[in-house]
């Protein structure tokens, strides 16, 4: 429903406007409730039978110019009228119409009929001065006098549209006394009172939507609506609110114009508040007296597509209609709208395959209209179909309704606006390239999956890329879906109207979305406050594809990273630094200069790093610990560039030979380019280069980064000044790169968790080698000498320390996946078995675990023998000894 606003009379009190009109004074008054299908009907139905020369509409009248446009074929509703600072884009108002608003039905109307519509609301270069000139910067972009932007308020404090909300809006008061306050957020509560209903929004149901336009008077629904918004204005006043005053001079002014011009077959459509206002004699020079001294700035004006969705919010942009969706079926349902509403209901939980039919359609017709005569309505409303839809349909539950409220009642319709609509270049330039990437702008929010290996896909992600550095949000990266690979992006895409604000506010930076991009780079590299933001930013310029912005914006990198001592700074900025350079690989973009600086950055981190690790508390550590991690990561990237040639440790194969991971040079289709392998795709992912992209070969000195990281986590490891959680997480990175051997981490491990070492600092230590969610469960459950290195440790802790180490194993075990953590209650219930695991083997180490059990391992010998591929018939001459040998090594993979 509509979020307040009242329809009120075009008549004088007391006097019909039959008889008003006939007197030749005043011109035909009809008072709307803005968004309202009743109103709109009663509009139609007022014109219809009036004929009035000329159309007047509360609006600005800087929109004139653009009332043609709403007869264009290509123009649908919901739509709104833009109005921007053309010197601060930012500030900025909208005018929403949807087909069910009056405005809009007197735009149309006026047009098939070749009358003459014109706006008459107060000027918006007025409207959008007023907030600037008071300073209200909480309020920038957001005017108070909004006219058809409802401001960013609490509740309490939003206007309504029986005060020119919606199209024609109002700003809040804030200053105003409270019963004045509450007459403006609910101004239907007083009518509704008066009427006896408790519910103001099922008294205007009643009164207005469910009342026929066919039968008696059309302009009796103005009358009686103007004489009760005049009683209304006696009691409450206009709280001493100068801006109703002032429009409403304006106004007046622009009604005698039209009187002068057209004669007396004038109409006025305007929020309901404002038509006693209308009525008032005033002289011209008072009126022009309250508009002496307006403050001004230059405006632009435009239409500009907005959404249902919109339309039902109650603060910001929105109008506040509850059931956007219900008052556009209202306002099409020729006949029948009980019957129609909840048949499109069922036919939306049938495409979500639930079980409805055509006799649940029937007794939800049934029960709807029983509620309606329960509850003392001609019709049913909302509120009785929902209950029915709920009964009936749904079996009770609001999961379902939930998605009957979400599509059907607010739904997801995104007006359209025509080509010839005046727009700011770099909107043309986005239209321009939305229609030639098929990427249309939709209201419903939806998940677009990218190929980066396709051109089409890859200038969609530029241009998304592009727009989010632009500030205008229209997509979000989301997690990808069956993927890892760097050729894959997942984009969550849903156009809001305000980004039209923002496509305007970045037109300063540029006339094309690329030369916007490119400035804005550059600017915000130059203001960029830290390290990790200057290498962010050269992320986002990679995946943007900015070729002229990364020059400015890695001299400026490499002045903040030569000026920066701080080894956490360093450490912060060097992963997304090296991330750019897979982009980069994916992407075919060249990343030499980048490359150059990244590893400069990583030989700064080795070499601060160890004593920054010294003498830290334990946040302290843990933060450290973290980027380590980070770095750990980075490096095996960058190595990957710097040196392509050389295989990652712990790599367990090559794929078509490029090695897992990795990356490789081979040669290209023309014999002398390159291409590489972008890691964690597979071989269909190699992108093809030619010798003068980029210039990517790595420098010499770049060599062996691996090898110089992993002496500094040795280091690490080794130094009892370093806290436990770092040292434990060396170990763990030295053991996963395969540059530790089992025994040795378990030697080193046995010798933290001795006695001699407090708890406390074994506990961090255990923490950070099996911690941090880096798969250290898995690492306990293969291992099982390290397990049985961790039990036996935790039983012996004194009593007084156990206490204290508690809740760091806790949160360290606690990260594991369930399946992990039962696997090792399970290993640690059975105890020391009668040897160690297969890994442990003659390393002296008893381990966890039970036992082999030769009958269980017979068992499966046949299957592992077809998997492995093992010929069933042995051959005669092979000794016994052999087929035991064999026999055995099946054993002790079974076991």
């Amino acid at each position: 429903m509509d979020g307040g606003g009242v329809s009120g009379s075009g008549g004088v009190t007391g006097l019909g406007v039959h008889e008003g009109r006939a007197a030749g004074a005043r011109p035909l008054l009809l008072g709307v409730r803005h968004h309202g299908p009743g109103s709109a009907r009663s509009v139609r139905a007022a014109l219809d039978a009036a004929r009035p020369r000329v159309v007047l509409i509360e609006g600005p009248p800087e929109a004139d110019a653009l009332i043609p446009l709403a007869a264009e074929e290509d123009m649908r509703p919901p739509v709104a009228l833009l109005a921007h600072a053309v010197d601060e884009p930012g500030r900025s108002a909208f005018w929403p119409l949807a087909e069910f608003s009056p405005e809009w039905v007197a735009i149309r109307w006026a047009l098939d009929h070749d009358v003459p519509a014109r706006f008459i609301d107060l000027p918006a270069t007025h409207t959008l001065a007023w907030g600037r000139d008071e300073g209200d910067e909480s309020r920038a972009g957001r005017p108070d006098d909004p006219v058809g932007e409802i401001p960013e308020t609490s509740p309490s404090e939003a206007p309504s549209d029986a005060h020119g909300t919606g199209p024609s809006g109002e700003d809040a008061v804030e200053d105003e006394p409270a019963v004045h306050v509450a007459v403006r957020v609910d101004p239907l509560g007083v009518l509704a009172e008066a009427a006896g209903y408790d519910d103001p929004e099922r008294w205007w149901e009643d009164v207005v939507e469910h009342r026929g336009t066919g039968q008696g008077d059309v302009f009796e629904p103005f009358t009686v609506l103007e004489e009760a918004m005049g009683v209304l204005r006696e009691t409450f006043g206009t709280g001493g609110h100068d801006r109703d005053l002032v429009r409403e001079a304006y106004m007046r002014l622009q009604v005698r114009a039209a009187q002068r011009e057209f004669g007396e077959d004038v109409a006025v459509v305007c929020g309901a508040w404002h038509v006693p206002a209308l009525r008032r004699k005033s002289t011209v020079a008072a009126d022009k007296a309250l508009l002496k001294g307006l403050p001004k700035v230059k405006a632009d004006m435009t239409w500009v597509p907005w959404t249902y969705r919109r339309l039902s919010r109650n603060s910001g942009y929105g109008a506040g209609i509850d059931s956007p969706g219900w008052y556009g079926h209202l306002f099409g349902a020729p006949d029948r709208p009980v019957e129609r509403w909840l048949t499109k209901v069922a036919g939306l939980l049938r495409d979500e395959d639930r079980m409805v039919s055509s006799a649940h359609v029937i007794e939800a017709v049934r029960l709807a209209e029983t509620l309606a005569a329960m509850r003392g309505r001609p019709l049913p409303g909302l509120s009785e179909t929902t209950d029915a839809v709920r009964a009936v349909m749904c079996e009770g539950s609001d999961v379902p309704l939930a998605l009957v409220h979400d599509r059907l009642v607010v739904g997801d319709v995104l007006g359209e606006v025509p080509q010839a609509a005046p727009a700011v270049p770099l909107q043309r330039d986005l239209d321009r390239i939305q229609r030639r990437l098929r990427l249309k702008p939709e209201a419903l929010e939806r998940d677009l999956e990218l190929d980066l290996r396709k051109e089409n896909d890859a200038e969609r992600s530029r241009l998304l890329h592009r727009l989010r550095l632009l500030g205008v949000a229209w997509g979000e990266p989301a997690a990808s879906r069956g993927s890892t690979g760097t050729f894959r992006e997942t984009w969550r895409l849903r156009w809001e109207p305000e980004l039209s604000v923002r496509v305007a506010e970045a037109g300063v930076w540029g006339t094309t979305v690329l030369a916007a991009a490119t400035a804005k780079a550059e600017a915000d590299a130059v203001s960029a406050s830290g390290l990790a933001d200057v290498t962010a930013l050269a992320e986002r310029c990679l995946l943007a594809e900015l070729p002229d912005a990364l020059p400015t914006v890695m001299q400026i990198l490499a002045d903040r990273a030569a000026l920066d001592a701080d080894v956490g700074h360093l450490a912060q900025a060097l992963p997304a630094l090296v991330r750019s350079l897979r982009y980069g690989d994916v992407r075919r973009t060249g990343t030499g200069a980048l490359t150059e600086v990244a590893a400069g950055l990583a030989e700064r981190v080795f070499v601060g790093l160890p004593p920054a690790c010294a003498a830290l508390d334990a946040e302290a550590a843990e933060e450290m610990r973290r980027h380590v991690d980070a770095v750990h990561g980075a490096v095996g990237l960058l190595s990957e560039v710097a040196d392509p040639e050389q295989d990652p440790p712990g790599a367990s194969g090559q794929r078509d030979g490029v090695p897992r991971g990795g990356s490789a040079t081979v040669p290209g289709k023309d014999g002398q380019g390159t291409a590489t392998a972008v890691p964690e795709q597979d071989p269909a992912a190699i992108a093809v280069s030619g010798p003068d992209d980029g210039g990517d070969a790595p420098a010499p000195a770049h060599r062996g980064l691996r090898g110089r990281w992993q002496a500094v986590l040795k280091v690490l490891s080794l130094r009892d000044s370093v806290p436990g959680v770092i040292r434990g997480r060396a170990v763990r990175l030295l053991l996963d790169d395969g540059e530790l051997a089992q025994d040795e981490a378990a030697r080193l491990m046995g010798l933290v968790l001795s006695p001699g070492t407090a708890p406390g600092d074994a506990a961090a230590w255990i923490e950070g080698f099996v911690g941090g969610g880096s798969g250290g469960g898995m690492l306990l459950v293969h291992d099982e000498r390290l397990l049985g290195l961790v039990d036996a440790w935790l039983t012996g802790v004194p009593a007084e320390a156990f206490t204290d180490v508690l809740p760091l194993l806790r949160r360290t075990f606690s990260a594991y996946e369930p399946g992990v953590r039962r696997t090792l209650g399970e290993l640690v219930r059975r105890g020391p078995g009668r040897r160690g695991s297969v890994a442990g083997a003659g390393a002296g180490i008893p381990g966890l675990g039970a036992g082999l059990d030769g009958d269980r391992a017979d068992a499966v010998l046949p299957v592992l023998r077809l998997l492995l591929g093992l010929d069933d018939d042995r051959d005669d001459d092979r000794d016994d000894d052999a087929m035991n040998a064999d026999d055995n090594d099946l054993a002790g993979v079974a076991g």
